[in-house]
């Protein structure tokens, strides 16, 4: 897997301030998406464990609140085992701070057995994320008001609900806009 940018202190990808990785590699390519140079799966600089490092150092900072992965697309399976990899070492080393994820595809269609993007990794990296932003960017959907998505189409997910619940739970996020 190649990573495309890592921000820390970041307050625009989720609730607090969070370290944010954009993995690189992603298939569905959305019109109008803001991070179109992502696509490419060798953007940036290859993930190493060098890098794992430095993510796990930053996010252990008691400032941060956790941390965010987007893209690119997370889920693209490639991008799976290495991305459930650094979440077991989150959740083992740093088990306070909260997992967000920004996915173009559709949970309850496209990252359930059978979804096209299923892999043996989906469910326990689904698991251990706290909140989901789902869905493709949509341009003709575009609303610059909404908090933490760029088109109405996009949803905010509570995953812990979600999961235990067995049916999509909506994050009390979903209705927030920017004044």
């Amino acid at each position: 897997m190649y990573v495309g940018q890592i921000l820390k202190a970041d307050t625009a990808n989720g609730v607090g301030i969070r370290v944010s990785v954009f993995v690189s590699g992603c298939t569905i390519h959305c019109p109008g998406c803001f991070n179109a140079m992502t696509w490419d799966f060798c953007y940036g600089k290859p993930y190493t464990e060098e890098t794992e490092q430095m993510i796990m150092d930053e996010l252990a900072h008691s400032y941060y609140t956790g941390i965010t992965i987007l893209g690119g697309e997370p889920f693209e399976p490639s991008n799976q085992e290495v991305i459930v990899t650094l979440i077991r070492r989150i959740k083992k080393e740093l088990p306070e701070k909260t997992i967000w994820m920004y996915s173009g595809y559709v949970y309850d269609r496209d990252l359930v057995p059978g979804g096209r993007r299923y892999t043996p990794y989906t469910d326990e990296i689904l698991d251990n994320v706290d909140t989901m932003v789902d869905g493709p960017f949509v341009l003709a959907k575009k609303n610059l008001l909404l908090k933490f998505r760029g088109s109405e189409n996009q949803r905010i997910i509570d995953m812990k609900a979600t999961r235990r619940e067995g049916r999509v739970v909506l994050s009390p996020l979903n209705n927030v806009v920017s004044k």
